[in-house]
């Protein structure tokens, strides 16, 4: 119930739009973030062609463009190029970029597209465009002066100067701000790109092993329900950590995580944490823990667990079967220090000094399950906290992480 009301959560408060269409191009579901955009509610979309949503001009072409997309389907990234926009309700027209992914369900082809409205950036190329015309106009005006004021040239040549500084630095600002937008739809194109590859995975194991659970029917099959049912729970839970992660990652970007400050027993910390994630353990896998017994801190609870959650699981995760994890935590110089060994697959020194950034995979862990965000927002948590991590690793050998928290 839990992952559902994620899930509800993030399609409904995406702030872009997302439009599903079943084989035949007629649209199956909206967001929020559609109708606001084009002005209909769903009802008025709801199983109407796509090309609803396209202008007047593209229609009469769209069905033959759609129509060998779902031939040959293709995943699609924001920003190849194109020049595209959307209809609105009214009639009039928006600027937007467009992603394209697809699925299959019971041999019928799904098309999921990601729609951003890119009006403002448009805005922003047109003034730059402003801006370079009317540079263009003051240097025509600096060759005039020159030619006919040849008395006052060094005066109007200081005064022109001056105002084209004041123009080419509004440019560069202008420059920048477009950069950053790029980048922040680069980085919602990362995140959508993500979000579809990863939930797909644990979604199809949760479709199949129920599919064949209603085929074991014999009570000597009980194992084998069993088994399909462990699948089934290991895949929600995987689907759960994903959407934690990202639910993280947002509320750190809006600035919505706040430290509640408390003095917290570390050991005691460390002990329920510990007996909490033992049922992850894989087979003869055990942790191995060192605390001092005064071992307190003046810190917020929920964050300093959530950074050992995230450590601890990434431990289990990396090694393989009958390897140990070690947690030791102490107290020096003011500060209380905690590592996280494992004897897992290992860091390459290539990939070390990347692995705090967001979406980072290191090029050993590619086939294992995960986001990419895990380390990045204990690098996060840590910060908001006061403290500092460093990471130690050799390939095959295993991998430590060492943090410290200020205890006051």
């Amino acid at each position: 119930m839990l992952d559902q009301v994620h899930m509800t959560s993030l399609f409904e408060n995406a702030t872009e739009g997302i439009i599903l269409t079943n084989g035949k191009g007629n649209i199956v579901m909206t967001n929020p973030a559609i109708e606001r955009m084009f002005g209909y509610n769903s009802e008025e979309l709801i199983s109407k062609p796509i090309e609803i949503l396209i202008p007047d001009k593209f229609r009469p072409h769209h069905h033959q463009l759609r129509e060998g997309f779902y031939n040959k389907p293709s995943n699609r990234s924001m920003g190849h190029g194109r020049d595209l926009h959307g209809r609105k309700k009214d009639g009039s027209e928006l600027p937007v970029e467009v992603s394209l992914s697809h699925y299959k369900r019971d041999d019928e082809l799904f098309v999921i597209a990601f729609i951003v409205d890119i009006t403002q950036r448009k805005e922003i190329e047109i003034s730059m465009l402003k801006q370079k015309a009317e540079l263009e106009k003051i240097t025509d005006k600096i060759r005039q002066l020159n030619a006919d004021l040849e008395i006052k040239v060094e005066e109007r040549t200081l005064i022109l100067r001056e105002a084209l500084q004041k123009l080419e630095q509004s440019q560069q600002e202008l420059s920048e701000a477009l950069d950053k937008e790029r980048q922040l739809n680069e980085i919602k194109s990362r995140f959508v790109s993500m979000a579809s590859h990863e939930f797909r995975t644990p979604l199809t194991t949760v479709l199949s092993s129920a599919s064949l659970l209603s085929k074991y029917t014999a009570t000597e099959e009980q194992e084998k329900r069993d088994k399909h049912i462990q699948r089934i729970k290991n895949s929600v839970n995987n689907l759960n950590d994903i959407l934690e992660d990202f639910l993280s990652l947002g509320k750190l970007n809006e600035g919505r995580v706040d430290k509640k400050l408390e003095e917290v027993n570390v050991k005691d910390l460390l002990t329920e944490t510990v007996d909490e994630m033992k049922t992850q353990l894989k087979k003869d896998q055990s942790f191995i823990v060192n605390c001092n017994e005064n071992c307190y801190a003046f810190t917020d609870k929920k964050l300093l667990r959530n950074i050992l959650i995230n450590l601890v699981s990434n431990a289990i995760k990396f090694s393989e079967e009958g390897k140990n994890i070690a947690i030791d935590a102490k107290t020096s110089n003011n500060k209380v220090v905690m590592a996280v060994s494992d004897e897992g697959i290992g860091i390459g020194k290539d990939d070390q000094e990347h692995l705090f950034t967001s979406f980072f995979r290191a090029a050993n862990a590619v086939n294992i399950q995960g986001t990419g965000l895990g380390l990045h927002i204990v690098k996060r948590y840590i910060d908001l906290l006061g403290g500092e991590v460093k990471l130690e690793s050799e390939l095959n050998k295993g991998t430590t992480i060492t943090f410290s928290i200020p205890i006051k």
